[in-house]
């Protein structure tokens, strides 16, 4: 993961790979960003796991009762297929609010 800095607008890159091994360093990453207009990037995923999909889902939910902006861009067949088989939708990264 990279990030790129821009003081109107965060960017996070996810990695290619976001299985268990990418999940503390996308957390501590994340974290790192709190509070801040956020866009993830995920152009280069290949594939997702369930324990960085909670963290992704944490983030929305944190930026959310922050209330700083949360989005994600460049969502590649990759990431829409780990999302579908993990029982989410491209919609539900592409919204404002997840559902309840």
């Amino acid at each position: 993961m990279t990030t790129v800095s821009d003081p109107s607008q965060r960017i996070l890159e996810l990695a290619a790979a976001l299985d268990f091994r990418a999940a503390a360093p996308l957390t501590e990453s994340l974290l790192a960003m709190r509070g801040t207009a956020l866009t993830i990037d995920a152009s280069r995923v290949e594939r997702i796991g369930g324990q960085c999909l909670q963290v992704l889902l944490s983030a929305q939910q944190t930026w959310s009762a922050d209330d700083a902006a949360l989005s994600f861009t460049n969502l590649t067949p990759g990431f829409v297929e780990g999302l579908r088989l993990l029982g989410f939708s491209e919609a539900d990264f592409t919204r404002e609010e997840m559902p309840e």
